[in-house]
């Protein structure tokens, strides 16, 4: 890998000019790595999001109905739990085989497995909602599939992503807990990426504050299933909004907020 420090600087992602041969190697390595992290025993899984994706994105959304939609690496289809009543079909898009079912919460599903490249074998305008929900970070080439995911969402449709927006380490090293290629994405990156693929912002919030998991995770493992810990973060992120920074140097720079919300639509 060449002058790391660019990258490690927030100034360019690493992943997203990949040749062809570079992006089939990386989707192998990650292909089942979430699977492999343990989620891929049904038994034992357990989602531990939903209060934050309700503060941050599901609860702006409380009037729509979705006839149809895409969870984007969405595994079991869990996060679309809280909005279940309000969706027709579902489409989940997700390079494992693990989590292949029928139907989610008796809403019926069908699961799409994507292409190497990013290509979704999917319809223009598809989609009245599409959620990518902590997956961008485990692809290489994220322009081109945030505009795969453009290209299918219908006119007046919402995507919501959330990604982290801190390196995560060094991710030339093994890293507790991470797959091996996953990297986050710096903010005003994913930003002009969002821009440049003819998406409007609506609503974008930042979140996950380092001491919010060490404080409440005395309490509860799955801290963002809590609403009291997910409006103590997002306090806490927005007042620490101005330390927003890619890979920290120092102990400051290690109090910011380490992912975003937002929420998109197609014109």
């Amino acid at each position: 890998m060449d002058n790391i420090d660019i990258y490690l600087d927030g100034k360019l992602l690493y992943g997203n000019d990949f040749s062809n041969d570079q992006i089939a190697e990386w989707y192998a390595d990650e292909e089942e790595g979430y699977a492999n992290l343990g989620a891929k025993d049904a038994a034992t899984y357990k989602y531990g999001y939903h209060a934050w994706n309700i503060h941050h994105a599901y609860r702006h959304l409380r009037s729509e109905t979705f006839a149809h939609v895409m969870g984007f690496g969405s595994a079991y289809g869990e996060e679309l739990q809280p909005v279940i009543s309000k969706i027709g079909k579902i489409t989940i898009v997700d390079p494992s085989a693990s989590f292949v079912r029928e139907s989610i919460y008796g809403v019926p599903a069908r699961y799409v497995k994507p292409t190497p490249d990013g290509r979704l074998p999917l319809e223009d305008d598809t989609f009245d909602l599409i959620t990518c929900l902590g997956v961008l970070h485990h692809i290489p080439n994220v322009s081109f599939v945030i505009s795969e995911l453009a290209r299918t969402l219908r006119p007046g449709g919402r995507l919501i992503i959330r990604e982290p927006i801190v390196s995560m380490g060094d991710w030339r090293r093994p890293r507790h807990g991470l797959t091996k290629r996953e990297r986050g994405i710096p903010l005003h990156i994913l930003e002009n990426i969002v821009r440049a693929c003819g998406l409007d912002t609506i609503q974008q919030s930042l979140c996950a504050f380092p001491l919010t998991t060490r404080i409440f995770r005395i309490l509860r493992p799955d801290v963002y299933n809590s609403t009291i810990a997910t409006k103590v973060d997002t306090l806490l992120s927005s007042a620490f909004a101005w330390n927003v920074n890619y890979h920290p140097r120092n102990a400051l720079q290690r109090l910011r907020p380490t992912s975003t919300f937002l929420i998109l639509t197609k014109s």
